[in-house]
């Protein structure tokens, strides 16, 4: 009798376990579609200015409570849209990243609103070794000659920072953004403002220009007043200390060079004398004449 009562307590027992069991699978199998959602992302390296294709994309299983804003989740309202950004293997495409629709791909893609690309002519050196990449920042310097005839022929050479913080868009016709390999080129299409395109046409025209590299984050402006051959090597007025005795020395060497006539004391002196130097002892003077 009580062998029958435990087996009937351990049937019971294995009956509510796989009912607990079962209504536990059910629960995560609902959470599990209820939490999550399809998006599109990237189905391999996508370069900024390239236009989406359906090989380029594809949907993929995302948690509801991270699926970043702007996401999309129909792969038909990509195609033919246009990067404005890079973006890697496995990420969500975003309206931010995308560039209006009905802009067509290339550099044009990628420039900013109120924005202009222009191009300038570097090399190994202008180009900072082939370390200014796209997404780089760089300041950029004109070697030039001051205006006007009042400058000396050695102050009139100036170099001077024009621009800073502009935007690399591109080096030679590439717009990828791999910091992990410099390119020496012969062309580098930077961002900027009109105000700026002009000040760097006319910047390249009257001198050489330069690139300088700057850190990403540092927003920092710098205030130059450019450098001349005179500062570059510090040659400043000359002051010269004038001592006592400098004084005392002068002052003999003026009157060593008064006639005779005129460092006599006495009118009526019949002695001549060659050569006469005067002395100054304190608060006494005396001449001495040879």
């Amino acid at each position: 009798m009580k062998n029958t009562r435990t087996w009937v307590v351990l049937g019971i027992a294995a009956l509510a376990g796989l009912l607990a069991m079962l209504l536990a699978s059910r629960w995560l199998i609902h959470q599990s579609v209820t939490g999550t959602s399809r998006i599109a992302v990237a189905a391999t390296d996508v370069s900024l200015g390239q236009r989406l294709t359906p090989d380029l994309v594809r949907l993929v299983d995302w948690p509801n409570t991270s699926t970043p804003e702007g996401a999309f989740k129909d792969l038909q309202v990509l195609e033919g849209r246009v990067l404005r950004t890079s973006v890697l293997r496995g990420e969500p495409l975003v309206e931010a990243k995308l560039a209006p629709q009905g802009t067509h791909g290339g550099l044009s893609a990628v420039i900013g609103e109120g924005r202009r690309a222009i191009t300038v002519r570097v090399n190994d050196v202008i180009g900072v070794a082939g370390f200014a990449l796209p997404g780089n920042y760089v300041d950029i310097i004109v070697n030039t000659q001051r205006d006007g005839d009042s400058q000396s022929a050695k102050d009139k050479n100036i170099s001077k920072i024009v621009l800073e913080r502009i935007l690399v868009l591109a080096v030679a016709q590439e717009v990828a953004r791999d910091e992990t390999k410099p390119r020496v080129v012969n062309a580098v299409t930077l961002e900027v403002t009109p105000e700026q395109a002009e000040k760097l046409d006319l910047a390249r025209s009257v001198g050489t220009l330069s690139l300088v590299l700057r850190n990403q984050v540092d927003p920092q402006a710098s205030s130059t007043v450019g450098a001349t051959k005179t500062s570059l090597l510090d040659e400043g007025p000359v002051h010269v200390k004038v001592t006592a005795t400098d004084k005392a020395t002068k002052t003999v060497a003026r009157i060593s060079h008064k006639p005779a006539a005129d460092l006599s004391t006495k009118a009526s002196a019949p002695v001549v004398r060659d050569a006469c130097i005067g002395v100054i002892n304190g608060l006494r003077n005396s001449q001495e004449c040879y």
